[in-house]
């Protein structure tokens, strides 16, 4: 069994965090539009946007490399602004066990929280892979001032 962890970070975000959580929530098909050179390709495999049960893909590019994940929506909490992904393919897979991605926002705030178990001891926290989804608000929310 791989060591536990969770990372976690809040930032503010001028749009709202309501529409941060209606962009990951309704409008996650138009993320690759907003900034193409980052983000490749949306795909809906199962289910409906953003639905308990669907599975969606991306591919993206980070650090110079086109990388793929493929996740399992398993919790929508609209009232609390909630999304849990949880990882079930793709390059991050290499290095850990299990990722799930959690997102949620409330009043001028998202918070975003991993939580992964290492393949081993050695392996490095995804301090990259948390950063570029960081990244991603953030282009989100430059994205929604501008509109």
């Amino acid at each position: 069994m791989g060591v536990k962890g969770k990372l976690i970070a809040s930032i503010e975000v001028r749009c709202g965090g309501h529409s941060i959580h209606d962009m990951f929530h309704t409008n996650t098909h138009h993320i690759p539009n907003i900034n193409p050179t980052k983000y490749k390709h949306f795909e809906i495999h199962e289910g409906e946007i953003i639905k308990v049960g669907s599975t969606v893909s991306w591919k993206y590019n980070q650090d110079g490399k086109e990388k793929f994940i493929k996740q399992v929506i398993e919790v929508v909490d609209s009232q609390n602004k909630s999304i849990t992904w949880k990882v079930i393919e793709g390059n991050v897979l290499e290095l850990y066990n299990s990722l799930i991605v959690i997102t949620s926002s409330e009043h001028q705030w998202t918070t975003l929280t991993f939580v992964y178990e290492k393949k081993t001891e050695d392996t490095p926290e995804p301090l990259t892979d948390f950063g570029f989804f960081l990244d991603a608000i953030k282009d989100m929310e430059d994205h929604l001032i501008k509109i």
